[in-house]
């Protein structure tokens, strides 16, 4: 009896011991196929892309999808000959989490190298080295060394990564360092313009975000360091070796290398914003442009004012009918491509075109105007149409949805919705769940519908006949 209990019980163990590696065994299998392999990936024709909304990684412009990140997962697809599906995580930690479950195959975005991350993911050598930066205006008096801050004001918002550096970083320096605190609702972006045009006497900023801000403003600097270089790159489950291999070996192709520079320039060299000081004439007597009939030809279309389409014209490109943006918006009414060609323009030729392309932008103008027929006064309509010729209609519409939830009128510009739109610049309101079109460069925006309306409020006071 004593041996049969014996055995009975050993049969007992070995069978507990059986199940147990069978359910190890079956969890370890699960938890390798959370990550897809290259050749699932291929065989499925889409690779899954995690990224944020942001300046440099991918935003909504004029309705067309941008970003340095975006631009670059986009040739990636096209090396492993896939589509591209987009998937935006609100928050770094959540874009690991939705890698760690097999949601998304790759992190295309600049993903601190901490050891906590690399303890979740494997890095590629996509990899990005940068550093906190002071920005300041060119000048023989600018600050060339931190030691020089002893006595200098720094402006930063309160409680922010930037705070948190100049605080040790007057420390190390044995103190005398003022630092100021901006208001919450000024994002490093405002910051930084508030800097390029003598509002503020210098901020701080991360370097990729001072190089990107250089091409909107060329007079500031950002050549002294304030923190040590900080390593951030894209990264794969930790167990997408091939994954890893294959963005590795295509990042180093050096035949492709004039692709990534042409991607890199278009955002971190290429001058993004051009606009002359004052408001020269640049038709003749009785006149705004060469282009003045062709302007009351298409907005008498529209019954808008001649001479305030003539000011988006010029806000635009100057009456220049060659000019492309850094975007790739074509023309005297900059049109982006895909808007150009649902309005009709179907050849590219075609948008360097006059009169095509003031047919089609007071089109579109029109087409904008009525997403906004609801509000009922015209000049507010007016601001909200060329809010959205500028940076497309999804970001006004977030503008007021914003407003409704504070409070505010969402039929009115000033104070009401324009706050709002200079907001999404902030992570805080673009990753809002009401926010549907993500980060937006809301200080151009308003600058933008401020800047229209004084050219056309200048162009009646010329005395040109309406």
């Amino acid at each position: 009896m004593r041996c049969f209990l014996k055995k009975s019980t050993g049969i007992v163990l070995i069978l507990l011991l059986a199940l147990c590696s069978l359910l190890v065994s079956c969890s370890g299998a699960h938890k390798k196929s959370l990550s897809r392999s290259l050749a699932e990936i291929q065989a499925s024709d889409t690779l899954r892309v995690l990224t944020m909304y942001g300046p440099v990684s991918y935003f909504i412009y004029k309705d067309e999808e941008l970003g340095y990140e975006y631009e670059m997962s986009k040739l990636l697809c096209e090396a492993l000959g896939v589509n591209m599906q987009l998937i935006i995580a609100p928050s770094e930690s959540a874009m690991i989490e939705m890698l760690t479950q097999g949601k998304g195959d790759i992190i295309a975005y600049k993903l601190p190298c901490s050891l906590e991350n690399k303890s979740q993911v494997l890095f590629t050598e996509k990899e990005y080295v940068t550093n906190q930066v002071l920005v300041q205006c060119k000048s023989d008096s600018m600050v060339k060394d931190v030691l020089d801050l002893c006595g200098k004001d720094v402006y930063v918002r309160k409680g922010s990564i930037y705070d948190m550096r100049m605080r040790d970083l007057n420390n190390e320096i044995g103190g005398g360092l003022t630092i100021k605190y901006a208001p919450d609702s000024l994002s490093s972006e405002d910051l930084i313009a508030s800097v390029a045009m003598n509002e503020t006497e210098r901020t701080v900023s991360t370097k990729d975000m001072a190089i990107m801000s250089r091409t909107y403003f060329s007079n500031i600097d950002y050549s002294v360091n304030v923190s040590f270089p900080q390593r951030a790159a894209w990264a794969v489950g930790t167990d997408s070796k091939e994954l890893c291999g294959f963005v590795n070996e295509w990042y180093s192709d050096a035949s492709k290398q004039r692709a990534f520079k042409k991607i890199y320039l278009k955002y971190f060299e290429k001058s993004k914003y051009f606009e002359a000081n004052g408001l020269p004439k640049i038709g003749g007597k009785n006149s705004i442009s060469p282009y003045d009939d062709l302007l009351r030809k298409y907005a008498r279309q529209i019954d808008w004012d001649w001479r305030l389409v003539a000011a988006v014209a010029y806000k635009e490109s100057k009456f220049n009918p060659a000019t492309v943006s850094w975007a790739g918006a074509c023309g005297l009414m900059q049109l982006m491509p895909k808007t150009a060609k649902s309005l009709g323009v179907e050849n590219e030729v075609d948008m360097f075109d006059p009169e095509k392309s003031i047919a089609a932008g007071t089109k579109y103008l029109k087409k904008l105007e009525r997403i906004f027929s609801n509000i009922d006064d015209k000049n507010e309509r007016i601001k909200f149409t060329l809010a959205a010729y500028n940076s497309g209609p999804g970001h006004i519409l977030d503008g007021r949805a914003f407003a409704r939830k504070y409070g505010k009128n969402p039929d009115v510009w000033e104070g009401n919705v324009e706050p709002y739109i200079l907001l999404k610049s902030e992570p805080e309101y673009y990753t809002d769940s009401i926010c549907k079109s993500g980060y937006c460069r809301g200080e151009e925006t308003v600058k933008y519908v401020d800047d229209v309306l004084s050219k056309w409020e200048q162009y009646k006071q010329w005395g040109v006949p309406k």
